[in-house]
């Protein structure tokens, strides 16, 4: 069940404040307050989703569409697409997802290693 009082329910009331990166009706992008590299981004859609499964099972096809496009965009004007990046989403438990609502990190500014020792 969705936690309408989880954190980023709270940053897309405007209950709490983020450094926005992006905004539409649909999608919000902010800075991650502990960034795991130089650049690293969070990206919601705005609808109560707790994770990539859940959206991908209620959200509309435009929907799934627009969220990743924009992700594109975000990569694309933070100038990132040369050097590379990591995208990513936490799932459950053993994926380490810490807030239930679906969001994807894009980090990059450095070289981020392998993605699992």
């Amino acid at each position: 069940m969705y936690d309408k009082d989880n954190i980023f329910a709270r940053i897309i009331r405007r209950e709490v404040p983020a450094e926005i990166i992006y905004e539409d009706d649909y999608v919000i992008s902010i800075k991650d307050i502990a960034p795991s590299a130089p650049i690293h981004i969070l990206v919601l859609p705005k609808g109560e989703y707790i994770s990539f499964h859940d959206f991908t099972e209620k959200a509309t096809s435009d929907e799934i569409g627009h969220f990743y496009k924009i992700v594109r965009k975000i990569c694309h004007d933070l100038g990132i697409e040369k050097k590379g990046y990591r995208v990513l989403s936490n799932i459950g438990s053993d994926g380490m997802q810490t807030i239930a609502h679906m969001h994807l990190h894009i980090i990059a500014g450095k070289n981020l290693g392998k993605l699992v020792n």
